[in-house]
């Protein structure tokens, strides 16, 4: 499936702007299933200085720099990618679940990097509820991916999908008890239990397809960002992804924009301001098929 991809984040604040530093995740990630063409990012004002690196996680950043008075920021990403996730194993050819575990904590030559996911952290803490909650999908023997298939189910159905019910800061204790938030959150809480129990576990950024009422035409921009879990099946399987929001497993409707251990490794815009007072964000994304 190819996509041509815009996601547009506009800033406008109540002060003037003197300086301003800003690191971006709007690069898609490429990998060995998803192919990034085309990339162009322009901001307004036009920065001082650019810079480009690699993070820790292996993700495509840019930083802006800007030494001008401003009122208003717009930062406009645009690429083409070419998505054909590779089809995951038979969920009852996965080994046990405590495998996977064991194999994370030693860490060997195959699973070090898979380790580090293995840990707590601010927005995902190892309990809050979402610990006991996981593991009832993880009796004693249970392969590895059925048991996420299964928790992946019960997230969908146990929760509600509320927008503006959640800011980026909700806790995952927060989600557990009003039983409702946005994709952001159900990755989160999803990833807590997951390393609760031991198991490696990322919070992955990107974007979904999605598609218009039946008989309408598609609306420009009224796409979103998405976010999802990628869980480890081990040395033999190695990475699935997970969409906990829509019950699915991540095939060729998703972009991977990036991954971390949780929503702030790979925000997609954040930085620091001096002055600009209360300012207010708008994000507009759009995700066209091409070749239909």
């Amino acid at each position: 499936m190819r996509f041509k991809l815009r996601h547009i984040t506009s800033y406008a604040y109540s002060d003037q702007v003197d300086l301003a530093s800003h690191m971006l995740h709007l690069t898609p990630r490429p990998l060995p299933w998803q192919s990034v063409r085309g990339v162009r990012i322009h901001c307004d004002p036009a920065p001082a200085r650019t810079s480009h690196a690699i993070d820790h996680f292996g993700n495509s950043v840019n930083w802006l720099f800007i030494d001008r008075p401003h009122e208003h920021l717009r930062v406009t990403a645009e690429s083409e990618v070419e998505v054909a996730f590779p089809p995951a194993p038979a969920p009852e050819e996965t080994q046990p679940w405590e495998r996977v575990v064991e194999q994370a904590r030693v860490a060997g030559p195959d699973a070090w990097q898979a380790a580090e996911f293995t840990f707590a952290g601010p927005m995902v803490p190892n309990d809050q509820g979402a610990g006991p909650y996981v593991a009832e999908s993880f009796p004693p023997g249970r392969p590895i991916l059925a048991a996420l298939l299964d928790v992946n189910a019960r997230i969908k159905r146990d929760f509600a999908f509320r927008p503006l019910s959640t800011t980026i800061t909700t806790s995952v204790a927060r989600v557990m008890a009003q039983k409702a938030g946005v994709c952001q959150d159900f990755a989160h809480l999803m990833i807590a239990g997951l390393r609760s129990l031991g198991l490696p576990a990322r919070y992955t950024s990107g974007y979904i397809r999605t598609y218009p009422a039946p008989g309408r035409p598609r609306r420009v921009g009224a796409d979103v960002s998405h976010a999802w879990v990628g869980a480890w099946l081990g040395e033999a399987h190695g990475w699935v992804d997970l969409d906990p929001t829509n019950n699915l497993l991540v095939r060729e409707e998703h972009v991977v924009l990036g991954w971390g251990r949780e929503f702030g490794d790979v925000s997609p815009l954040r930085g620091i301001i001096l002055g600009g007072g209360d300012h207010t964000p708008s994000v507009s994304v759009d995700l066209e098929p091409l070749g239909e």
